[in-house]
């Protein structure tokens, strides 16, 4: 048996992206910039994907780059505008960003500028109110997760990109917990720079994409031979790109309100073996569970289940990480017991009601044998 729940972290690449990427690596394994045929079908299949890209978040296609990662497209994000914006020295994040995020930020820190690291409820959203307090004509750049990562709150990103605009301040958002799972409409949300990566929605590692808005003054990280408009040289991953495209086409149709409905299920039946559901239970993406079970040893929860066949997280394997993410569970206002005993369940459209009631039956166990 195996019940894979932690598509947050990654999710299996779906069967279709493997069949469409593996022309591009055996067939039309052409590079862009070459000038035979070759590499002109390669770009035309480039071209044709950052077009199908752009239309799917009402972007137009020369404003979508492609990168390795959301990491790098958060990096070049961050930095990038530093770089191009050098008399603006104020950056304001959410409390509970990604480490590609909020690490960047520091390192700006350092450097003499002032992060601003906006609060949230105890939903997870932010305060919207000490957000419009701190927007002044130094601010370089909001950024603000759409999804956050751990406990699936949904940001107001329409609100909050509306008050950015108000005082032309350009808005980010990283996007990788939301791509293909919730409508984004740049233009309507005002979002003047996006990231995200393929494989949180069935597609390749490997591969990410970053959203600029035309007219949008940022300097690229590295040098090289001047791919994606000079903002990130080297030959494109043609078939990650590819595997990008086609993972989004089938994220969108994927049936969210079948996943919500077990999901929730699953939430009841945690309730009522005593654990406590962390983030907003109303805007919360339909597959994520984030749970504490205060008596129980997260970690070893994790270990118990897996044994079993099924798989969750209880946070990152690295301490350094996992501590930035406590970071985020105590900005909730979760006390030490109730972080130590959090879990995260992320499902996918595979999951079904056997499944559920295998997984409610197995943590039901293990949280009798395991409490303290």
């Amino acid at each position: 048996m195996r019940i894979y729940l932690d598509n947050s972290a990654t999710t299996k690449v779906n069967s279709k992206v493997v069949k469409e990427m593996e022309k591009y690596n055996s067939l039309e394994y052409g590079n862009p910039s070459s000038q035979h045929s070759l590499g002109e079908k390669a770009q035309k299949t480039v071209t044709k994907a950052r077009e199908f890209i752009a239309k799917t978040i009402n972007a137009k296609p020369q404003e979508i780059y492609f990168t390795s990662c959301a990491t790098e497209s958060n990096n070049i994000t961050i930095q990038g505008l530093a770089k191009a914006n050098l008399e603006k020295r104020k950056i304001i994040i959410s409390s509970i960003e990604h480490p590609s995020i909020a690490e960047p930020c520091k390192f700006l820190e350092s450097k003499g500028y002032k992060i601003v690291r906006i609060p949230v409820d105890a939903q997870g959203h932010i305060r919207l109110d000490s957000l419009k307090r701190e927007l002044s004509d130094d601010t370089l750049l909001v950024s603000v997760m759409h999804v956050n990562n751990l406990f699936g709150t949904i940001q107001n990103i329409e609100k909050i990109g509306k008050l950015c605009k108000e005082k032309s301040i350009p808005f980010h958002t990283d996007a990788s917990q939301s791509l293909g799972k919730l409508n984004i409409n740049v233009q309507a949300q005002n979002i003047s720079l996006l990231s995200a990566s393929a494989h949180k929605i069935g597609g390749p590692k490997g591969i990410g994409l970053l959203y600029i808005k035309e007219n949008t003054e940022i300097e690229p990280l590295f040098y090289g031979g001047g791919q994606e408009k000079g903002l990130r040289s080297g030959t494109e991953n043609v078939p990650g790109i590819i595997g990008l495209a086609k993972a989004l086409e089938l994220q969108i149709k994927v049936n969210k309100s079948k996943i919500e409905k077990l999901r929730d299920k699953l939430i009841d039946n945690l309730i009522k073996i005593h654990g406590k559901i962390n983030g907003s239970i109303q805007d919360r993406i339909y597959n994520n569970i984030n749970v504490s079970f205060p008596l129980v040893n997260a970690e070893v929860l994790v270990q118990y289940l897996s044994k079993k066949g099924i798989y969750i997280s209880s946070g990152s394997a690295c301490e350094s990480k996992k501590e930035k993410e406590n970071d985020a569970l105590r900005a909730l206002g979760l006390n030490s017991l109730e972080i130590k005993g959090t879990v995260r369940i992320s499902l996918n459209e595979d999951i079904t009601d056997k499944e559920i009631k295998i997984v409610s039956n197995e943590i039901k166990k293990a949280v009798k044998k395991l409490s303290i």
